[in-house]
């Protein structure tokens, strides 16, 4: 009533259009239109009189508004606010009624708020006009205010520069958008509307090229689903079929709600405009919404807009048009926007999805592409729109007169990163989704221009190659510009036991051809701008004339040369204080020898900065050490265990020995079936110097990969399964067994044993209570806790216990009176005034005695919890005996 000038039976009408028949229904709202009278609200004026008198209290609007502008204030921001015009506001309220109505009688279903069907995307062009418009208004407000605080002390004229100065002191405006980059925090008084205001931004680290791709197709539920107890959340739902991949998503806490878009997904950005397509509708058969249609309304539809309902439609005339879009969508006649969605929710009879023709053409929704078979062309084809199509996966699935779309590909499903995973179709699906996450963390070649860049840390391998056996994808996103592993000779065998739960063995002279050879490029930054304690410093770089320990290390300028060795403890580089004369050096904190490979000095973004900011690139040699970690393309990590001499390990009837030890038990459980493929694969493309296409979905049980690779490896005269013959390298005598021998593509992981292992003999400790520090950082221990402790009490070694939990923990003594039982009454006595060598004493200061003051060891964290107890009144007694 508020929103449009209509009597009391034209909004009823409207109401119960297409419902006449159901009492029940018709007495709700009379009932309620009832309600409303009895309030006293009759006419248009009454009820904006009524609403604003209402709901002003929580609007924070200025004293001089009226009810009525308070009312009109709430219905622009707060109904339907996607709508400007009131007519259309009213017309989808309406709309809203019946479907409320219709789900409480169970004649639709609920809506799933975590279906990607009723989902788009906040992109971040979205968020920052939110927040422009946000940082617009409060800065408005600030030279408003400025304005006004000048207006009291002088009579001033709003001129040119009036207002510039105003804006000069106004509140800077660009700083929030700087933090919100920097930090992903949102500073926000409303809130924008987010359910998280942290973690908004994500740092795009080039640990390898694969890593910073899928930076860009990921998408997140939001933060604040990761605390619900449900699991819900979590589902993969049929609905993202083709949008969401299905393997590409992390195990642990963010599982299910950080998830990444397929290779073929996009997301709409563009905005069309509608104008021209009410009319659209209307010439080819739909009722405008005010209008009246030829059938009765129980025989309609409403035709709903981008949230706007625009009319009637019969329901015999609703394919047909929806059709007809589709053919403008296609072939872009009459300027129908082709990514728009047409959505004919059927009338089923069952409870289902809300019935009506609903067009999108709104951003941020998700879109991909289909083969429309009719018209022989692409389509786009949005989240909701595909529940109700019947598309067809393969040519020999598509079935005449009812299939109407095709995929472009099968493996369109997957993301970009499972992509690149050879022969996926044959693994089992977590092994998938492990090599999708392990694929990121990869060391490769991520940059050519690493020379000239400036990251924290950089991971390069050596010697990377091409694999042999590839996806078709790898070489679509061409991925050989940035390679991330190794072929190597890879045989399936039980040697020596040291390749138990996931170890392997490796060929030690492979190591010293060079295998999986990597360095570590790291980058120290330092301004001196900031190291100034006082404000008039002048720091310069430079090393103090004739100073022998610093001359041979650094140059002139007080900076590392190019090429030299850092060993731990060298001086990295130098600074001196103009002003008083002091030089300061700085030595190299690292723990490991380093090259430098560069130096740079920086200036400010403009270039008119001084040289206050040098940037030292340091390279790292990591070769792989025993500890280090590696994995096939299949989910299939181990760490390097051994490095075996080339004598002893196992060789072939050519006398070939292979690179990497395999152990057969890793296989049965995992069924990654794919490594195995792989294996003979790539033997076969070594032997036919060919790369093999590795595309899922290619091979089916009639046409198998065993077979496929088996045939090529007999034409290249070996066994059809990949097996051979091999010598045991320690005695000479042939294997009983034969064993299966291929080359696979192994991945060097970043996870190096140099940079996780802890030791510490003594070190710091921790001032309360004088236990080991925790942290490798800092030099600290790694706790004994709970649990270890009663394993130890199990095997009934008492010693060890004591030594772990005691002696090299918080071991002290304490003086105890016997006769009190207090810890905290002993005093040490005062020393007599005359002897110069005092034997001093302890005493009890409550029982004034000296000969009942025992000796106990006890950890020095009870001593403390002891005085915490004292300090609240509570008095402890020890009985010692």
């Amino acid at each position: 009533q508020a929103l449009v000038n209509f009597s009391d039976y034209q909004i009823f009408e409207e109401l119960v259009k297409g419902k006449e028949g159901d009492t029940f229904y018709m007495n709700c709202v009379t009932e309620m239109m009832r309600v409303v009278v009895d309030a006293g609200c009759l006419t248009q004026q009454n009820v904006l009189e009524y609403l604003g008198k209402s709901f002003r209290v929580k609007l924070n609007l200025p004293e001089w508004y009226s009810n009525e502008q308070a009312a009109d204030f709430i219905l622009n921001k707060c109904i339907c606010i996607h709508l400007t015009n009131r007519t259309e506001k009213f017309y989808l309220l309406c709309m809203m009624t019946r479907k409320l109505y219709a789900f409480a009688k169970g004649e639709c279903m609920e809506d799933n708020p975590d279906s990607l069907m009723n989902q788009e995307v906040l992109t971040p062009g979205q968020l920052f006009l939110m927040f422009l418009k946000e940082r617009l208004e409060s800065w408005l407000q600030s030279v408003k205010f400025v304005l006004e605080k000048r207006k009291e002390k002088a009579d001033i004229s709003i001129n040119t520069d009036s207002l510039a100065k105003a804006f000069s002191l106004a509140t800077d405006f660009s700083k929030p958008f700087e933090y919100l980059l920097a930090t992903g925090n949102l500073r926000s008084k409303t809130g924008l509307g987010m359910l998280q205001d942290s973690g908004l931004c994500v740092v795009g680290d080039k640990l390898n090229f694969i890593r910073y791709l899928s930076h860009f197709r990921c998408i997140h539920r939001g933060a604040a689903f990761s605390q619900m107890r449900t699991t819900t959340v979590r589902k993969l739902l049929p609905e993202s079929w083709g949008f969401l991949c299905p393997v590409d998503t992390p195990d642990g806490e963010p599982c299910g709600l950080m998830n990444h878009m397929t290779a073929v997904c996009e997301i709409v950005t563009e905005m069309v405009p509608v104008i021209d397509i009410p009319p659209l509708l209307c010439s080819l058969g739909v009722t405008p919404i005010d209008g009246t249609p030829t059938k009765p309304y129980v025989e309609c539809c409403r035709v709903v807009l981008d949230g706007s309902v625009v009319g009637w439609v019969e329901w015999e005339l609703a394919p047909e048009i929806a059709e007809t879009l589709r053919r403008f969508k296609i072939t872009q006649e009459k300027r129908f926007p082709a990514r728009a969605e047409v959505v004919l929710i059927p009338m089923t009879g069952k409870p289902s999805l809300y019935p009506g023709l609903f067009i999108f053409t709104t951003p941020c929704r998700m879109v991909r592409p289909v083969r429309n078979l009719f018209y022989g062309k692409n389509e786009w084809i949005g989240t909701l729109e595909q529940v109700f199509m019947n598309v067809a996966t393969l040519e020999s699935e598509v079935v005449p007169g009812v299939t109407t779309h095709q995929e472009l590909f099968p493996h369109c499903i997957l993301s970009v990163v499972a992509n690149l995973i050879p022969f996926s179709d044959h693994n089992q699906s977590p092994r998938n989704m492990y090599q999708c996450q392990m694929g990121k963390q990869t060391m490769g070649f991520p940059v050519y221009n690493y020379k000239d860049r400036s990251d924290n840390k950089l991971y390069r391998l050596h010697t990377p190659q091409s694999p042999l056996v590839r996806p078709s994808m790898y070489d679509y996103y061409g991925m050989d510009s940035y390679p991330i592993g190794t072929n190597s000779i890879v045989a399936v065998i039980s040697y020596s036991g040291y390749d138990m739960e996931d170890a392997m063995i490796v060929n030690k002279s492979s190591w010293q051809r060079g295998f999986a050879y990597g360095s570590v490029i790291k980058m120290e930054s330092i301004d001196l701008s900031l190291k100034a304690s006082r404000a008039g410093d002048n720091l310069v770089f430079g090393v103090r004339p004739g100073d022998p320990n610093v001359t041979e290390k650094l140059d002139a300028d007080g900076l590392p040369f190019v090429g030299s060795i850092l060993q731990p403890g060298d001086p990295f580089y130098s600074f001196m204080n103009l002003n008083t004369g002091e030089t300061f050096t700085v030595y190299y904190p690292n723990k490991e020898v380093g090259i430098v490979d560069n130096v740079r000095l920086c200036s400010n973004d403009r270039g008119t900065g001084k040289f206050k900011k040098a940037c030292i690139t340091v390279r790292v040699p990591r070769n792989p050490t025993v500890g280090d970690k590696f994995a096939s393309r299949h989910g299939q990590k181990g760490i390097l265990s051994q490095l075996w001499p080339v004598e002893d390990m196992p060789f072939m009837e050519n006398g070939m020995v292979p690179d990497i030890l395999f152990n057969p038990h890793g296989f049965p459980s995992r069924m990654t079936i794919g490594m195995l493929i792989e294996s003979m694969a790539g033997k076969s493309a070594a032997l036919h110097g060919v790369s093999y296409d590795a595309t899922p979905f290619t091979f089916t049980e009639k046409n198998s990969a065993l077979n496929y690779f088996g045939e090529t490896l007999v034409s290249a005269g070996y066994n059809f399964f990949g097996t051979e013959k091999m010598y045991s390298g320690i005695s000479g005598l042939e294997l009983e067994a034969e064993i299966f021998v291929g080359v696979v593509y192994y991945q060097r992981l970043r996870h190096m044993v140099s940079d996780k292992f802890q030791v510490r003999t003594t070190g710091p400790r921790d001032a309360v209570t004088n236990q080991p520090v925790k942290g490798r950082n800092v030099e600290g221990g790694i706790r004994f806790g709970e649990m270890e402790r009663d394993a130890l009490l199990a095997h009934g070694t008492s010693f060890l216990l004591q030594d772990r939990l005691f002696n090299c923990s918080d071991g002290s003594v304490a003086y105890v009176c016997t006769s009190c039982g207090s810890m905290t009454s002993p005093m040490l006595e005062k020393p007599p005034h005359s002897s110069v060598v005092s034997s001093r004493r302890y005493s009890c200061s409550v029982c004034s005695m000296v000969d009942t003051i025992e000796v106990v060891p006890v950890p020095h964290v009870f001593r403390y919890f002891v005085a915490e107890l004292a300090a609240m009144n509570i008095k402890t007694k020890l009985n010692v005996e």
